[in-house]
Parts: structure tokens; C-alpha cells; sequence
């Protein structure tokens, strides 16, 4: 694939997921894509396609008017795209959730490999965890 191709399925995967549509999220995977979530949060670790497709679904329950994801930049070279990119909702909690990320998408052949997720993890921990840390950490 293309670096411009590459870098037109990543925004498709950025649309969807700001769309909630679990359907293309999943899609957008390939069959031993992962999605990896940096740092020591609940909500942290590597998830493969089929826990993916799980876990999608739930961003209506934890964000009911939604969340959207605004890309502030892309650069991409051979089956690499690097996004920095912010997200906004309103949390169930009533919190607004405004974070800021860097994601590196590898892909082959028009399919997410792996999808790592940089992010403020305590962000994470105050309102999408509740304040929680897993056991361990402090």
C-alpha cells in the first residue's frame, strides 16, 4: 500500500471510532491485529482483534453523547503512520474527557497490524478508571 493509502485507512479508523462504529473499527484490523495500550492503568495492556470487538462497543455506555477524535497531524513512512491527535466527551460520570495521544499504526496490506496508543494515563486513571489503579501500582 501507499503512504497516502496508509495514511486514508488510519483517518477511516479515526472516523469510525469517533463514530462508535464497532463494525469498521473491527474491519479495520487485521485477523492477528492488536491494539496496545501503553502505561499502568485498568485499562492497559495489548488486546487482540477479538477483545477489540468486545470492548468497542462500550464507548457509548462510558461516553453516552459520544467522543470524538481530532487529528492534529499524521506522518507516515513505508507501513508506519504516526498520528498526534486529541479526543473530547462527556464522560458518564459528567467529567469532560479531553486527552491528548500519539498513536502508531502499523499496517499490511490495507489492515492494522498493531495499533499502540500513547496517552496521559492518569487522565485515564481519574475518569474513564474512577480513580482505581491496578493492584501494585501506587
Amino acid at each position: 500500500m501507499s503512504i497516502e493509502e496508509n495514511k486514508r485507512i488510519v483517518r477511516d479508523f479515526m472516523d469510525a471510532t469517533s463514530a462508535g462504529d464497532v463494525e469498521r473499527i473491527v474491519a479495520a484490523y487485521a485477523d492477528d491485529g492488536i491494539l496496545q495500550t501503553m502505561g499502568r492503568t485498568l485499562i492497559s495492556g495489548t488486546y487482540t482483534r477479538e477483545q477489540v470487538a468486545a470492548a468497542a462497543g462500550h464507548i457509548f455506555e462510558i461516553f453516552p453523547e459520544g467522543i470524538t477524535f481530532t487529528i492534529h497531524g499524521m506522518t507516515a513512512e513505508g507501513d508506519r503512520v504516526a498520528v498526534e491527535a486529541e479526543s473530547l466527551g462527556r464522560h458518564v460520570s459528567g467529567k469532560m474527557y479531553n486527552n491528548k495521544y500519539h498513536f502508531l499504526a502499523q499496517l499490511r496490506d490495507g489492515k492494522i497490524t498493531r495499533w499502540t496508543e500513547y496517552c496521559d494515563t492518569e487522565l485515564i486513571t481519574d475518569i474513564l478508571c474512577g480513580g482505581q489503579r491496578p493492584e501494585g501500582t501506587a
